[in-house]
């Protein structure tokens, strides 16, 4: 495995701090049995939503009232092994590097036997609601971004 993300994978591996569990369910497999390519996006959101709340930078981000929203500039997925039904999966996540007003995240999943079955990584851009222009993140939430 050679991702172009991914510089030395022992090392990356191991900067993982933060994991969520997904069962993979019936109608998250094709007719092979195998999981769907489009599945993996939804696991990675969910993984960055608990991540993002295991950080404790933003609690509103679904409220009215928030201003300020992050929205999915590019995603991307790697497929290293099957994965099945109703297999249990690890989705970590992590701030692979922080920008002004956005962010790369890198993502790993790996089966019970501890394997990695899927990489992925994907920028998100924090913008206001009202401008759609990029807002910047606070130096409070940059600090506990890059510090976990």
């Amino acid at each position: 495995m050679k991702e172009a993300y991914i510089d030395d994978l022992q090392q990356w591996e191991k900067e993982f701090k933060f994991y969520t569990e997904e069962i993979v369910r019936f109608g998250d497999v094709d007719m092979y049995g195998h999981l769907n390519n489009v599945v993996p996006f939804s696991y990675f959101e969910h993984a960055r939503i608990e991540y993002f709340k295991w950080l404790n930078i933003k609690s509103n981000w679904g409220s009215q009232d928030e201003q300020l929203i992050p929205v999915a500039a590019d995603l991307q997925c790697d497929y290293l092994k099957q994965v099945y039904y109703e297999e249990k999966l690890r989705v970590y996540v992590k701030t692979a590097r922080l920008g002004n007003s956005s962010i790369d995240l890198h993502y790993m999943v790996k089966n019970e036997k501890d394997e990695i079955v899927l990489t992925g990584r994907g920028a998100l851009v924090q913008i206001n609601k009202e401008t759609g222009r990029p807002a910047p993140w606070t130096e409070e939430q940059k600090a506990i971004l890059i510090g976990k």
